[in-house]
């Protein structure tokens, strides 16, 4: 195998580990934004719930930036392209994701109900938006998108904001991401609060589990029904340019393919599927830092169970498939990829180890009655 190819391979398993810490550490912070006023019936408690993300939540964003910077360095043409089709989706996903900063800060700076009950409801757009849009652009990847470049590379645009955005599918794709989101929110909070706030997120952990579980289900059917593409000839080591040297066909259910050709693949949406079921089950009987543990592997066996459906594709063209977006033809130089690399190799584990070590000193139980006495806290 080519050394470009051996690059590209490893940058396509690099991003999507990114995105499952994505998923799992931003995804954690927006489920108790989401949750805020759920778990907190009073302002002591919801209090209490932002100091429990409070030491993290800032720190978790760097995996936000991480996917977007691995998209942009390693897979300039994809960056490039999606950037450019989910522009309006991209607007709305800044807009909450600065929303969230202001809301942290600015909450607790006034005594006020009107002004506090205004910022927990900007907590839960801020928290469920972006877990909704993140789920929704998988599935609308999921279904192709319309696109087409012509003879210069000029890419253009073939379908609205809506109809890329607002599908069935998509939604279905989206609340998914949403039950994930609370479900590993509930399980930080049952690790870090007392009773009450630990008994209302103990029973939102075992229901959003359950409910990841069935729509995990129901997309796992759907996707049989959806057109696919297929890889039909390409070259792995090609130039990055998705004008010429590949042919793609478009199939009913043809996202099975892959499964299909290596059944060892299936153990991969089996592993997503039960850590959610067990994940809800340890929650109900009040075993938290697994039912945590759990999360990471529902997180991992839902984006792996895309990541193998869709192999080698990044983003299907419905437009004109052929020049739909894959790991072979939208990667960046043998020598852009090896740089990065290198730097991947010392700063993606220095992240897991400062963040590691962040929730180690962060251990313990965050007590209310210790935030209603200090007013330096959020």
């Amino acid at each position: 195998m080519e050394y470009y190819v051996i690059l590209k391979l490893i940058w396509a398993g690099l991003l999507c580990i990114l995105l499952i810490g994505l998923g799992l550490m931003v995804g954690m912070d927006m489920g108790v934004g989401t949750l805020l006023r759920f778990v907190g019936k009073n302002d002591a408690e919801r209090r209490t719930a932002l100091n429990i993300i409070g030491p993290h939540w800032d720190g978790n964003q760097v995996w936000f930036i991480l996917g977007g910077g691995a998209i942009f360095a390693a897979f300039p043409t994809l960056y490039a392209t999606s950037f450019s089709v989910f522009y309006v989706v991209m607007i709305l996903l800044l807009f909450s994701m600065i929303l969230r900063p202001v809301a942290f800060e600015y909450r607790s700076k006034v005594e006020s109900k009107v002004w506090r009950a205004s910022w927990d409801w900007a907590f839960l757009i801020s928290g469920f938006l972006p877990m909704f849009v993140y789920g929704a652009a998988f599935g609308n990847i999921l279904q192709g998108v319309g696109y087409h470049f012509i003879w210069n590379g000029q890419y253009f645009q073939d379908e609205s904001f809506w109809s890329y955005l607002i599908n069935p599918f998509a939604i279905l794709c989206g609340l998914m991401s949403v039950s994930l989101s609370v479900y590993q929110g509930s399980a930080m909070l049952m690790m870090r609060s007392e009773a009450p706030i630990y008994e209302r997120a103990r029973r939102f952990a075992s229901i959003a589990g359950v409910v990841a579980a069935f729509l995990f289900a129901i997309g796992g059917v759907w996707i049989t029904q959806i057109s696919g593409f297929i890889l039909k000839s390409g070259n792995p080591a090609m130039q990055p340019n998705p004008l010429y040297g590949q042919e793609v066909s478009v199939e009913v259910g043809a996202w099975l393919h892959n499964f299909v050709a290596h059944p060892i693949l299936w153990l991969v949406p089996l592993i997503g599927m039960i850590c959610m079921l067990v994940g809800s089950t340890v929650a109900r009987r009040n075993k938290p830092h697994l039912a945590w543990w759990l999360g990471m592997g529902s997180w991992a066996g839902t984006i792996g169970t895309v990541a193998c459906a869709m192999f080698p594709f990044f983003m299907p063209s419905t437009t004109i498939p052929n020049q739909s977006l894959t790991i072979w033809n939208s990667t960046g130089s043998a020598y852009g990829l090896t740089c990065m690399a290198i730097l991947a190799c010392i700063f993606v584990p220095l992240i897991i180890c400062y963040t590691s070590w962040c929730f180690y000193i962060m251990r313990g139980k965050v007590k209310t009655s210790d935030i209603v006495n200090d007013h330096h806290s959020y």
